[in-house]
Formats: structure tokens, C-alpha cells, sequence
């Protein structure tokens, strides 16, 4: 039997790339924790997004079991990825660890969270705000990236995350371009998505910008887009002009 460090690949910037694009396109995931009575494992499929830094949240009713766990042992994983067509064990996937922690209602995260949310997952409007409904934000501690037979990676949770003082400032920005882009210039998302991106012809929508690229999305198909430099909160909007005058040159 091969031993763990022989199994284990050493992490490189497509790995990285690979395990962050896994989280920042997850729409739900498989919630792994330990049932505060009798400490067995149980798993529950839930509604993910992941914030500006690249962190993935949840959204849950606190009157499910799951929760209750949560409350009772907040240290989880999430497993997000989901199988193409063929084995679904030849398909990318990312086991992602760490602490849950309830954000709390009436604060301006929450306030961007659910808005961030709510592009990703716009059906939850009819339930965001039922008052049993919460935000769960998870401290990353560490990843286990499978992308597929013979590539095992372990990360950290550096490897995933974006550095805190370049996140800083990203969320309230972000919120305010993506809608200006969706309502003045829709016409060309659907552009970016196919002159840039190479997708499928379709209403595609902005729905996240973060400093290493943005989030598009066509019903329930999310696709990512890296920017060719990170940037800061500041030149969200040239950035996003700037996409649009290349998407344009290249029709």
C-alpha cells in the first residue's frame, strides 16, 4: 500500500486554483457533523455560497437536527463538487474543514451575506428571513482537493482563502456593481460569459466579484471567470469596463 505522502501530490497553483473555483461555483454541499447525543456521524445536504474572501457559508433552519449539531459541536466539513457524466469518481471534488460560527441578524454581514446569497440562490428569497432561518459562516481550517483519480491534495486554508486586507472593503463594492452591471447592461453579461468565458449562448447574470475574478450564472449552472491580475475593492467597476470593451473587440 502506497504510504499518505506518496499518495498526497505537492500543492501547485492549478491545485489551488482548482479547490477555490470547486468552492466559489458550489450552490450546495454535503454538511458532514456529529450528532450531539450519541456522537455518530450524520450528513445533510445543504444550500452553500462562499463570501468575498472565498470562505463557504450556509444558510439552515435552526429547528433542524442538523443545526442543532451544529450549536452543539460547530467543527464540520463541507464536501462540494458535483459528478459530470461518466464515474462520478473521475469528477473534481473538495472535502473543505473547519468551524461554524452563527452570524448574527440585523448586522451588516448578515446584510451582505443574504444579498450575496440570495444571487446565488434566488428561490431562497421565499425563506431567508423565516426567523428560524440562519447564516452559518465557516472558519476554514483545512481542505482534502480530489481532482480526480491519482490527484489527492491537502490544503490550507491559505491556499483557499483570499488574504484578508485584499478582501477588505470588497463586499459593499461588489454589491453595488453587480447590480448596476445586471440592470444597465445585461445584455452584456451574456457577452462576457460567451466572448471570455467561452459558454454556452444564454441570460447569463453577474453574480459575485471577488479580487481574483467573478461568478456568472445561467439558472442553475455557475461558471467562474479569473481575472488575469488580482484586484482591490477600488477598481471593481474599471475592471468590469474593461471585460466589457474586450468582450465587445472580440464579437
Amino acid at each position: 500500500m502506497a504510504k499518505r505522502n506518496e499518495v498526497i501530490r505537492e500543492t501547485d497553483d492549478e491545485a489551488r486554483r482548482l479547490a477555490q473555483t470547486l468552492v466559489r461555483t458550489a450552490r450546495f454541499g454535503a454538511l458532514a457533523l456529529l450528532d450531539k447525543a450519541s456522537g455518530a456521524p450524520g450528513i445533510s445536504r445543504v444550500g452553500v455560497c462562499a463570501d468575498v474572501s472565498g470562505a463557504p457559508y450556509i444558510l439552515t433552519s435552526t429547528l433542524s437536527a442538523h443545526t442543532q449539531n451544529l450549536v452543539a459541536n460547530p467543527k464540520g466539513a463541507l464536501l462540494l463538487g458535483e459528478p459530470g457524466k461518466g464515474d462520478p469518481l473521475a469528477h473534481p471534488r473538495i472535502s473543505v474543514t473547519g468551524q461554524f460560527e452563527e452570524v448574527e441578524k440585523g448586522t451588516r454581514l448578515h446584510a451582505l451575506l443574504r444579498a450575496r446569497y440570495l444571487l446565488r440562490h434566488p428561490k431562497a428569497a421565499l425563506y431567508v428571513d423565516f426567523a428560524d432561518f440562519a447564516f452559518f459562516c465557516m472558519k476554514v481550517e483545512d481542505s482534502a482537493l480530489n481532482g480526480g483519480f491519482g490527484k489527492a491534495y491537502q490544503l490550507t486554508a491559505q491556499d483557499l482563502l483570499e488574504e484578508p486586507s485584499r478582501a477588505q472593503g470588497f463586499a459593499t463594492q461588489e454589491a453595488l456593481a453587480v447590480a448596476h452591471i445586471n440592470d444597465a447592461y445585461s445584455n452584456v453579461v451574456s457577452l462576457c460569459a460567451m466572448q471570455l468565458c467561452g459558454l454556452p449562448e444564454g441570460a447569463w447574470r453577474l453574480i459575485g466579484v471577488d479580487p481574483a475574478g467573478m461568478d456568472l450564472a445561467l439558472g442553475d449552472k455557475i461558471a467562474r471567470y479569473w481575472f488575469d491580475e488580482k484586484i482591490s475593492a477600488n477598481e471593481i467597476q474599471t475592471t468590469l469596463t474593461d471585460l466589457v470593451r474586450r468582450a465587445r473587440s472580440e464579437v
